[in-house]
């Protein structure tokens, strides 16, 4: 595959993956907590204890992206790794508003709303933002499609109890394709005719790699 002439800046391509990653990181502080208690949130503990695989998750994303040293270091500029509070408002955030700004929504039972709602969203954005990184760096799907599985792995990995389901990477798969291919798959999507054929190469490679993760 030749890369595609796309104008997209290696930043913007960059910031799209860091964005829900961060989402990942966070909920997954909060779900390892168990009480879904904020004030029990560590982020910095969360990420030392998981560090060889937020590592290689890393190393999956400049893979794929072909991200330079000084791309790959607004991630560590953006602080989401880095030991912080994380507060109602962020969890909000990743979940779209799907609770009310209520005196309830730093209780235990709405962060564990906000983090399932959470988890799903930016899982699902995570993969939507690795296949256009592949598809943009000019990856064929045979090779790009095993790494974003990888990737999408340990980030399910990290999100723990937070994804509502038994099937992990499977359920993102089946919301990724629901939510962003099915749109862009169509002739009258604004897609490219070149972009399409790409993200339904992707879309089978992905199938046929995590496939055997799906529902019965």
């Amino acid at each position: 595959m030749s890369t595609p002439k796309w104008d997209i800046p290696e930043e913007i391509l960059a910031r799209s993956v860091f964005g829900p990653l961060g989402g990942i990181v966070e909920i997954g502080a909060v779900a390892a907590t168990g009480t879904w208690e904020l004030a029990d949130v560590s982020v910095g503990g969360f990420v030392a204890a998981r560090r060889g695989g937020v590592a290689r998750l890393l190393g999956v994303v400049r893979e794929v992206g072909g991200f330079g040293e000084l791309v790959m270091g607004i991630f560590d500029e953006l602080g989401y790794a880095r030991e912080h509070p994380v507060e109602a408002p962020s969890l909000l955030l990743w979940s779209s508003g799907y609770e009310d700004v209520s005196s309830q929504f730093e209780q235990p039972a709405a962060v564990r709303r906000m983090c399932h709602v959470g988890a799903e969203l930016q899982l699902t954005r995570f993969l939507d933002a690795m296949v256009e990184a592949a598809i943009v760096r000019g990856h064929e799907a045979a090779r790009g499609a095993p790494l974003i599985a990888e990737a999408l792995h340990i980030a399910v990995g990290l999100v723990g109890t937070a994804l509502d389901g038994a099937h992990g990477v499977g359920t993102v798969l089946r919301m990724w394709r629901v939510a962003h291919l099915a749109g862009l798959l169509l002739p009258d999507s604004p897609a490219r005719p070149e972009a399409r054929t790409l993200y339904r190469e992707y879309g089978h490679a992905l199938d046929a790699v995590l496939g055997e993760n799906r529902a019965p």
